[in-house]
């Protein structure tokens, strides 16, 4: 009986030794899963029952120099469904079917998917405000209208391949839209909510709201009154010349700063889907190559002058050709300019003198100034797709070649390394950086995060060399082939471009050219160059005729907005046959035509419209014409000439 008490009590210990360390561990367990694991185990469970409705943060404004939006965006809702808090799918698909104008199986589909959240698209997408509001007061169970906003672009078509735009995601696609897509987006915000494995909202949880992050302001150097100016003259030029394309650029020589950019065809960015793909991704001031042609020239008469291998004052006789290597090159004019000083040279634009200067530098000087003035490489604008050009290669450039590259042909360039290098050529040798970016500003405060400076990338040619270079130009408008880029009271220099077009099996086209004209001013100190080429224009091809009238048109205006003041220094224009009986066309924007009447007897007119005040007229103040040439007049009722 002993024995056995003593088993018993021996049989108790051990299992209540077994039940203390089974106890005791898990003690332990509990211990360890509350107080190590606990928070982890927590976030693990909160990441199973957390739902959330994403809300995009607002897109950063594109502004102009002067701060005014040049796109932004507007509220434009959107419409998303939680399958699961659905009562009535079929109720819900045709109410909602009812209000966005959508097929009632497809928004049934859409919200009957097997997934916690899912969009109504594309019709519930970016709607208006009413839609909205009327779904909203239905108060259907699962579906939420969340804040979404669509982007805008206030000026139409205006600096359309600049600006680029973004899509229905708020992402950029095109431009500085998508250049800057990183800066402009943002990040996004949401509302959190606790819901079970059927998506159903858990009781008593409550929501929590993270706000978006807005995108930055982007600032452009970008004029709006510059722009608006180069699109009226593209626009008129399509109607008057009907050519196949156009382009202008304009910047600021000192800075590199864009001030105007613009090419037709163009699209209007809030509508591009309409738009041919052809016309909204190549931006042809920095896409399009093609040779250049006499603006080319320019290149070549700096590099002679910083050489020291030209004195403008020494004589030059041009016969109409030139023979290189067994190669007879013409001068645009038959018959040539005959005897003439290297100004006349240049004023002529005379294919012979100016092979002469290439000569005079030879081929390793030649081409080593194209490549120090930008050519063969981009110049860095901050724009996608930007080319680089083609010249040719040491292997390639023969003493033919170096005869035609000094008057523009045969190398291949883009619009922006013209005025790049043209601008370094005039002010006072420094080649820029082109840029559009001006700075970042806080969309809340309005304060400027971080600007950009202008950049210099390398001295090309000297200041002396460069002030001989913008007096050449300059006599080039008064006395050359520039003379309908002469505006009075306004030193202008620039030079004429007419080159002939290559043609898919690489032979040049006939009656086919890029005519084209560069310009700045005021000629001894430039604040603005300006480049237009026309692309196969109807009718005279010629870039003095076609591309020079344009550029003034755009100076005469920038000019004034820019606050540059006539003055009565300028090179006098020489009257030729051509320039003789020229008058200037009076500003009778603003007057009533009972008035003009009574006081021009001597000068035609033609009424259009109807009214009592001239609204609009054509050829515009300031223009220099033909005495005798009439002046279309547009009538209104209302005054539009600024006190």
């Amino acid at each position: 009986m002993r024995s056995s008490s003593h088993l018993v009590r021996k049989r108790l210990f051990i299992a209540l030794l077994v039940g203390v360390v089974l106890f005791g561990g898990l003690l332990f367990r509990l211990g360890y899963v509350q107080l190590v694991q606990g928070k982890w185990l927590s976030s693990q469970a909160e990441d199973l029952w957390n739902r959330d409705i994403p809300f995009e943060g607002k897109r950063g404004r594109i502004l102009d120099r002067d701060g005014e939006a040049l796109a932004y965006n507007v509220s434009a809702p959107s419409v998303l469904a939680i399958p699961a808090q659905i009562k009535d799918p079929a109720e819900t698909a045709r109410q909602l079917a009812r209000i966005l104008l959508a097929p009632e199986k497809k928004i049934y589909e859409q919200i009957t998917k097997r997934q916690l959240i899912a969009r109504i698209t594309p019709e519930g997408r970016k709607i208006s405000e009413e839609r909205a509001q009327a779904i909203q007061g239905l108060r259907l169970p699962g579906i939420v209208v969340a804040e979404d906003n669509k982007r805008h672009y206030p000026m139409g078509n205006m600096a359309a391949h600049l600006l680029g735009f973004a899509g229905i995601d708020n992402q950029g696609l095109a431009g500085l839209e998508l250049v800057y897509d990183q800066q402009l987006k943002g990040s996004r915000g949401h509302v959190s909510f606790s819901a079970n494995a059927k998506g159903e909202r858990l009781p008593g949880s409550k929501e929590q709201f993270t706000p978006p992050q807005d995108g930055l302001d982007l600032q452009l150097t970008l004029d709006r009154e510059v722009q608006a100016v180069i699109e009226r003259e593209m626009d008129q030029a399509m109607v008057q010349h009907q050519p196949e394309r156009i382009l202008a650029i304009a910047m600021n020589p000192k800075t590199g700063e864009i001030l105007g950019m613009g090419s037709r065809p163009t699209y209007r960015p809030d509508q591009y889907q309409d738009a041919d793909p052809e016309v909204y991704n190549r931006n042809l001031p920095i896409w399009r190559t093609y040779e250049p042609g006499s603006t080319f020239k320019i290149i070549t008469l700096a590099a002679a002058l910083e050489e020291q291998k030209v004195n403008l004052n020494e004589g030059f006789h041009d016969p109409g050709y030139v023979k290189v290597a067994g190669a007879r090159l013409r001068c645009w004019k038959h018959g040539g300019h005959g005897s003439q000083t290297y100004l006349e040279v240049v004023e002529n634009s005379c294919n012979p003198g100016f092979v002469n200067l290439g000569q005079r530098l030879g081929e390793e000087k030649l081409f080593s100034y194209i490549k120090k003035f930008g050519f063969g490489e981009k110049t860095g604008i901050d724009l996608n797709g930007e080319a680089k050009g083609i010249l040719f290669t040491p292997e390639q450039a023969g003493p033919v070649e170096v005869a035609t590259t000094a008057f523009g042909q045969g190398v291949s360039v883009t619009p922006i390394q013209q005025v790049t290098a043209v601008a370094a050529a005039v002010n006072g040798g420094k080649l820029m950086t082109p840029h559009l970016q001006k700075a970042w500003v806080d969309p809340e405060t309005g304060e400027t995060i971080e600007e950009t400076k202008p950049e210099v990338k390398r001295q090309v040619i000297s200041e002396e060399a460069s002030k001989e270079v913008r007096r050449s130009l300059e006599s080039v408008v008064a006395k050359g082939t520039g003379r309908k880029a002469f505006i009075d009271g306004y030193r202008v220099g620039g030079k004429t471009g007419t080159a002939q077009k290559v043609g898919p099996d690489g032979r040049y086209l006939q009656n086919n050219h890029i005519v084209s004209f560069i310009g700045f001013a005021p000629a001894d100190d430039p604040e603005l160059v300006v480049y237009v080429a026309v692309d196969n224009p109807k009718g005279v091809q010629f870039g003095g005729v076609v591309a020079a009238p344009i550029v003034r048109g755009i100076l005469y205006d920038s000019l004034r907005h820019l606050g540059v003041e006539k003055r009565d220094d300028q090179i006098p224009q020489e009257k030729t046959p051509l320039t003789t009986k020229i008058v200037d066309v009076p500003d009778l924007i603003g007057e009533r035509i009972a008035d003009i009447r009574n006081s021009l007897h001597d000068m035609p007119l033609e009424v259009r419209g109807e009214g009592s005040v001239v609204i609009n007229q054509v050829p515009k103040p300031g223009d220099r014409v033909k005495e005798g040439t009439s002046i279309r007049l547009y009538l209104g009722d209302k005054i539009t000439k600024a006190e």
